[in-house]
């Protein structure tokens, strides 16, 4: 049985309005990845969920299944992504949607590759986890670059050691979620969180895990996309 792709992409996004249906690249943000899922012929079904008609309209277009719309009370800001997905599965299992594993993209990470999708798939299932993340090593480290203010407000280390590391490369190794989330559904809607307890790492590489959140990462997105720098 084959999984199924799950897109949640609300209307009012702040960082850039109206941001995953931007024109990028020659076509509308959501549908890069939309297409790319499609094209991989991993899944049953690329679905999208959202609030928003034109979202909608424009995901359909370019073959993903809209099945339902989002209740405005699940779009907001203080919505968190465990709402929204226990919200879908539970639609499409509903409407006679069959799957057992689904995967979570975020269409403000492009580049995510179909390799690292089937890998991710196949670790879940070989190693019978409840979940696996897309990431990637991070070189700002709250062990050794990354600081936060006290209750005095003075700043000091996010998280400390016994003794400090005298270079990032000795600090323990922290992780960058990638915007790719792979859950065994079953595991998923036991525990109704995507921070399900047995989740493994699947190591991308970082370009591929670039996030668009603001109007320079968008640009610079774009750029990266139109002269194919990121294969």
């Amino acid at each position: 049985m084959k999984p199924i792709c799950f897109i949640a992409a609300r209307g009012g996004s702040k960082g850039i309005p109206r941001k995953n249906i931007k024109p990028f690249a020659g076509k509308p943000l959501i549908a890069h990845t939309i297409e790319k899922c499609i094209n991989s012929k991993i899944f049953s079904h690329v679905v999208v969920s959202t609030d928003d008609d034109e979202i909608s309209q424009i995901s359909k277009k370019f073959g993903a299944d809209v099945p339902f719309i989002r209740p405005k009370k699940l779009s907001t800001d203080k919505t968190g992504t465990s709402e929204v997905l226990l919200h879908g599965i539970k639609k499409l299992k509903k409407i006679g949607y069959d799957f057992d594993e689904i995967v979570l993209r975020d269409c403000t990470v492009p580049f995510i590759r179909n390799v690292d999708i089937i890998s991710s798939l196949q670790k879940l299932r070989k190693q019978k986890s409840d979940a696996v993340f897309g990431v990637y090593r991070q070189h700002l480290n709250p062990y050794f670059n990354m600081m936060e203010k006290n209750s005095h407000g003075f700043l000091e280390l996010s998280k400390k050691l016994k003794t400090r590391p005298i270079a990032r490369q000795k600090s323990p190794i922290v992780y960058q979620l990638s915007g790719l989330w792979v859950l065994n559904v079953k595991q998923f809607l036991k525990f109704e969180t995507i921070m399900v307890p047995k989740i493994l790492p699947h190591e991308i590489p970082p370009g591929s895990g670039f996030m668009i959140d603001n109007e320079l990462e968008f640009k610079i997105a774009e750029f990266i996309m139109l002269n194919n720098l990121i294969h």
